[in-house]
């Protein structure tokens, strides 16, 4: 009996974890980006950087002042708010490949994260979904 009931906390702790749009995320190119919280706030944190990188530092910043910082580690995403356990909104995006921040939202199903980043609104935007993984450890 206690053994069956380890299990079915263990298998609702999972699903739980599942729906929330908090941990780590590989994304397409197969950088690490950790979803956390950052004061009342939610943000996004390089945290391994893909091996295939083409750079390490944030070169296409638009600002030359901060183009010698290092991607690992780097804030791309913040401001979100937490509407739910897996949804994200109101925050902004930036992207390191075109220097650029982006409006957005984001949406957590199961092991998927679909971000939408856009200018004004929604319908002039891209979409890209992430895939979860386990916690790593962050890049230093």
């Amino acid at each position: 009996m206690l053994r069956l009931l380890a299990i079915l906390l263990l298998s609702t702790a999972n699903a739980q974890s599942a729906l929330t749009v908090l941990g780590d995320w590989k994304t397409p190119t197969n950088s690490v980006v950790r979803v956390e919280p950052c004061g009342a706030a939610v943000c996004l944190r390089i945290v391994r950087l893909s091996p295939s990188a083409p750079e390490t530092t944030d070169q296409q910043n638009p600002d030359a002042t901060l183009r010698a910082r290092k991607l690992c580690g780097l804030v791309v995403g913040t401001g979100f708010h937490q509407d739910d356990a897996a949804h994200l909104s109101e925050g902004h995006l930036y992207d390191p490949k075109s220097g650029h921040t982006y409006r957005g939202t984001i949406t957590a199903e199961g092991d998927s994260l679909h971000l939408r980043g856009y200018i004004g609104i929604p319908l002039f935007g891209r979409s890209e979904t992430w895939q979860r993984i386990a916690p790593i450890v962050a890049c230093k």
